[in-house]
């Protein structure tokens, strides 16, 4: 009987063992009880009836990736390309997530599909490959309104690949081709430009410091000039006035000699002898001298 009695207990043991459960870290655990939802086990130690309750699904609660593969999507101007995105997602209610839908994962590709079909329908080609960002919010919030039912929460979406066709890309790469060639002849056309502009400027700098040198050489030359009339008016003044210092000095030297008649009719013979030399056609002679030469006359006729 005491066997039997420690036999039980050793299976309790075992069996409370075994129904002992450790939820980890960004885990959830679904639990129903006798087939029907019960709880939400969360992180910690718990304790599950044996028999009767039962785990059903371990629900990770981290922020999870998928890359789905590339679709055929239409544009508006009847372009087939291929695009492939990727889906950042979040458990918010185990709960739903469970009971939500049988495959989320494939519910969540289909609806990604249709609603980039739907998106992509709207715009041409150019805009698609230029409209990254406003494709991808209004696909987040379309795929998080329509998997809030599901308990999934959409935090991001992101077209990862557009690959246009064939055709299309070769025309697209002969356009960037021309393009870089137009960047390049207007560069080229700029670089001329500039370097015309530079030498331009180069030559202009040059008349004009030319012109500045000759200018202060003509100013040089003139202000010489000025100078050498000055120093030679300077001297021609000088001379006149030495002249006329020498002039009233004689007159001053005669007047205090006290010169008679007969001297003074003397010099003016010789004045007149040096006005004579001239090419004068008049002579203009004082009476006093008339006088004179009248007598000189009459002393020669006498002698």
């Amino acid at each position: 009987m005491p066997f039997i009695i420690l036999g039980l207990v050793l299976i309790i043991l075992v069996v409370m063992i075994l129904n002992i459960k450790i939820v980890p870290q960004a885990h959830a655990f679904i639990v129903e009880r006798l087939g029907a939802y019960h709880a939400v086990w969360d992180v910690g130690l718990h304790l599950k009836f044996p028999f009767i309750e039962n785990v059903v699904r371990d629900v990770l609660l981290k922020e999870q990736v998928v890359d789905f593969a590339p679709r055929a999507v239409i544009t508006k101007d009847n372009v087939i390309m291929q695009i492939d995105t990727v889906i950042y997602f979040q458990i918010s209610d185990p709960k739903l997530y469970a009971y939500g839908v049988e495959n989320p994962m494939m519910a969540i590709e289909n609806l990604t599909s249709t609603t980039l079909r739907n998106i992509i329908g709207d715009l041409e080609l150019d805009e698609t490959l230029t409209s990254r960002d406003t494709v991808n919010t209004q696909m987040r919030a379309i795929l998080d309104d329509a998997t809030d039912p599901w308990g999934i929460k959409i935090n991001r979406v992101e077209l990862q690949n557009i690959i246009p066709p064939r055709e299309i890309q070769d025309a697209m790469e002969k356009q960037m081709k021309a393009e870089r060639e137009r960047r390049e002849v207007i560069l080229r056309a700029e670089g001329e430009k500039s370097s015309a502009i530079l030498v331009a400027e180069g030559n202009k700098e040059a008349q004009i410091l030319r012109a500045e040198a000759e200018k202060q050489a003509a100013i040089l030359q003139a202000e010489a000039s000025k100078e050498a009339a000055i120093r030679a008016a300077e001297g021609e003044a000088e001379a006149i006035m030495k002249v006329q210092r020498a002039t009233a000095e004689g007159i001053k030297m005669i007047n205090e000699a006290k010169p008679c008649k007969e001297v003074l009719a003397l010099r003016g013979f010789d004045s007149l002898d040096r006005l004579a030399d001239g090419k004068s056609t008049k002579i203009i002679i004082p009476s006093e001298l008339q006088g004179l030469a009248g007598l000189a006359s009459t002393v020669k006729e006498l002698l």
